[in-house]
C-alpha cells in the first residue's frame, strides 16, 4: 500500500479518506471526468491531471495505477499531446484508452496510422486473452469504439489480448511491464461490461482495496470547515440547487450560528424558486438568511443583448456586484462558501495538476472570492454530482431537493433565446412549470435527468378559436444520462408530449406551438446556449 507524502494539495476532505488513488491523464477526451466517475463507482479515489505532466510529479502524487484518456488527435500529427515517456519508467500500472493506447505504444516501439476502417459506435468484441483486465469476461462481446486511427504495428514486447473484425490490436498489453491499452472505450454504458474491466485494473492490477467510502465524507469535510473556519464568519451563496443546498448543510453540521447564507434573485429563477429556497431552508437550518431582490438591476444589465457569452458576463457581474453588497452588510465575515464541483475545477483549468485548456467560464471557480476579498472554502470541489447527491442524503436532506434537475447558474436566461425581457421571462417560466409539473405527474421526474422549456426567438402562424395567430414558439427538453457528459433525449410517453402541448397552448398566452426536441449530445448540448 502506497502512502502519500504530506501536501496541501493532496489534504482535501475526499483525498484524506484514503491513501490509494488512480490518477487519469487527459489528452482532451470528453469522456475523461466519465473514466473517474467510473473508477470511483469501485470506491477507489480517481483524480484528472494534466497530459504533459511530468513523471516526477507522478511519483509524488503516488498513485496506485495510471489511466491515459482518449483525445481528438492524431498522435502522430505535429503538436499533438504527448506524455513523459518516463512514466512508463515508474513501474506504475498504465492503462491506454484509445488516445491513450496509441500514445503509449508509440512511445514504447509501436505504430499509429489513420485507417480506412474507421469505427465509431458499438462493435462486437473477441477477447483472446481473459485474465488480468479481461477475467470474467465472455469470448465476445459489446464494446464502443469511437476511432479514426489505430494501431497498425506493435513492438516484440507486447501481445494481443482482443480484436474486432477491422481492428487487430483491440486489446494489447506489455509482456514484462503493467503496460495495458485497449482501443474502445470501457467507461461508457455502450460498452456493457466496461465497469468489470475498468474494476479489474483497479484491484486486480493496480492492486487497489476499494477504501474510498464517500460514506465517511461528511465526517472529514466537516472537520476540514471547523479547523479552517475556527470562530469566523461564513457567508454561503444558495441558488435553490443541490450543490449550494449541500454546501450550506455540511457548513452548518460544521459551525452552525457562524453562517450567513445569501440568495440573489435575479428574476432568471424558475416559478416560485425563491419562496421554495426560503422554505426548504427554513426547514432544516436555523441560521442567518438574506434575501436579495435584484431583478430590475439584472434585466437592466441585459437589455438588448442577445449572445450568450455576453449573457452570461453581465449575469455573473451583476451577481457579484449584489453578492458585494449585501456580503458588506455581514460582520466579521471572513469566508465564502461555493458549491464548487470537481468538473468546474477541471473545465476551468484551475487545478494545479488539471488540464491547462479552459473549457468553460465559471463563476463559482476564482474571481468571486478575489473581488470580495474573502477566504475560499470549496468542501465539494472533489467530488460529482452523483456524489454530491448521495451525500445530501447522507446530511438529511429531502429527497426532493436532493434530486432536483440541475439549473443553470445563468437561470431562465439561457433559456430565453435572443435578448431577456421581463415578458419573455413570463412566458418561458410558465411554460417551464408546466412541463416539469406534467412530468412529476406522470412518475417521471425521478426517471428523467433534466427537463424544461426554451423559449425560441421565433414566431409562427396558428389557428386558435377560429382566428389567425401569430405567436411564440416553444420547444421541450428532456434528457436522460448517468453523467451529463453525454445525454440521449428522453422518450417520454405520447400522450404525456400531447398534455403537455396542449396545457402550454392552453394556458400560456402568446405560445401557439411546441416543438420536442429529440437531439442527444453529442452533437447537441443539453442546454440550447
Amino acid at each position: 500500500m502506497t502512502t502519500h507524502p504530506q501536501s496541501t494539495d493532496l489534504d482535501s476532505p475526499a483525498a484524506a479518506l484514503t491513501d490509494q488513488r488512480i490518477v487519469v491523464l487527459d489528452f482532451g477526451s470528453q469522456y475523461a471526468q466519465l473514466i473517474a466517475r467510473r473508477v470511483r463507482e469501485q470506491n477507489v479515489y480517481c483524480q484528472i491531471v494534466r497530459h504533459d505532466i511530468t513523471a516526477e510529479r507522478i511519483k509524488e502524487l503516488a498513485p496506485q495505477g495510471v489511466i491515459l484518456s482518449g483525445g481528438p488527435s492524431s498522435v502522430y500529427e505535429e503538436g499533438a499531446p504527448q506524455i513523459d515517456t518516463a512514466i512508463f519508467d515508474l513501474g506504475i500500472p498504465i492503462l491506454g484508452i484509445c488516445y491513450g493506447m496509441q500514445v503509449a505504444c508509440q512511445a514504447l516501439g509501436g505504430s499509429v496510422d489513420n485507417t480506412p476502417s474507421r469505427e465509431f459506435g458499438r462493435a462486437q468484441c473477441e477477447f483472446v486473452d481473459r485474465d488480468s483486465i479481461f477475467k470474467g469476461m465472455d469470448s465476445s462481446e459489446q464494446v464502443w469504439m469511437s476511432h479514426g486511427d489505430q494501431v497498425s504495428q506493435i513492438a516484440d514486447q507486447f501481445t494481443v489480448m482482443a480484436k474486432t473484425a477491422t481492428c487487430p490490436y483491440a486489446a494489447i498489453r506489455h509482456v514484462s511491464r503493467p503496460v495495458f491499452g485497449m482501443q474502445f472505450h470501457p467507461e461508457v454504458t455502450h460498452t456493457p461490461n466496461g465497469g468489470q474491466i475498468l474494476g479489474n485494473f483497479v484491484r486486480e492490477v493496480c492492486g487497489c482495496d476499494g477504501t474510498w467510502k464517500l460514506d465517511d465524507f461528511a465526517n472529514a469535510a466537516i472537520e476540514t470547515i471547523r479547523a479552517q473556519v475556527g470562530n469566523k464568519r461564513v457567508i454561503c451563496g444558495l441558488s435553490g440547487g443541490v450543490d449550494s443546498s449541500v454546501v450550506a448543510a455540511l457548513l452548518y453540521k460544521a459551525i452552525g450560528p457562524q453562517l450567513s447564507c445569501i440568495l440573489v434573485d435575479n428574476g432568471l429563477l424558475r416559478k416560485n424558486e425563491q419562496q421554495l429556497v426560503i422554505n426548504e431552508f427554513s426547514s432544516h437550518f436555523k441560521t442567518d438568511l438574506r434575501v436579495v431582490n435584484a431583478e430590475n438591476q439584472f434585466l437592466a444589465d441585459l437589455a438588448g443583448i442577445d449572445e450568450p457569452q455576453e449573457k452570461r458576463r453581465r449575469i455573473g457581474h451583476a451577481f457579484i456586484e449584489c453578492f458585494k453588497a449585501e456580503a458588506e452588510k455581514i460582520e466579521d465575515a471572513h469566508f465564502l462558501a461555493q458549491g464548487t464541483l470537481y468538473p468546474d475545477v477541471i473545465e476551468s483549468g484551475a487545478d494545479k495538476d488539471g488540464p491547462a485548456a479552459t473549457i468553460k467560464l465559471h463563476h463559482n471557480v476564482g474571481g468571486l472570492p478575489e473581488e470580495l476579498g474573502f477566504e475560499l472554502i470549496e468542501p465539494l470541489r472533489d467530488l460529482f454530482k452523483d456524489e454530491v447527491r448521495r451525500l445530501g442524503l447522507e446530511l438529511g436532506l429531502p429527497e426532493q431537493l436532493v434530486w432536483r434537475h440541475p439549473f443553470p447558474g445563468p437561470g431562465l436566461a439561457v433559456r430565453c433565446l435572443g435578448e431577456v425581457t421581463r415578458d419573455k421571462l413570463v412566458v418561458l417560466r410558465e411554460a417551464d412549470a408546466i412541463v416539469v409539473d406534467e412530468i412529476e405527474k406522470a412518475g417521471l421526474y425521478r426517471d428523467t435527468s433534466q427537463a424544461f422549456a426554451v423559449l425560441l426567438p421565433v414566431q409562427s402562424v396558428g389557428v386558435m378559436g377560429d382566428a389567425r395567430t401569430y405567436d411564440n414558439a416553444v420547444a421541450v427538453r428532456c434528457v436522460n444520462t448517468d453523467d451529463f457528459m453525454t445525454a440521449d433525449w428522453s422518450h417520454l410517453p405520447y400522450d404525456l408530449l400531447a398534455q403537455i402541448s396542449t396545457r402550454i397552448i392552453n394556458e400560456v398566452k402568446g405560445v401557439n406551438r411546441v416543438c420536442y426536441d429529440i437531439s442527444s449530445k453529442p452533437p447537441a448540448t443539453i442546454e440550447w446556449e
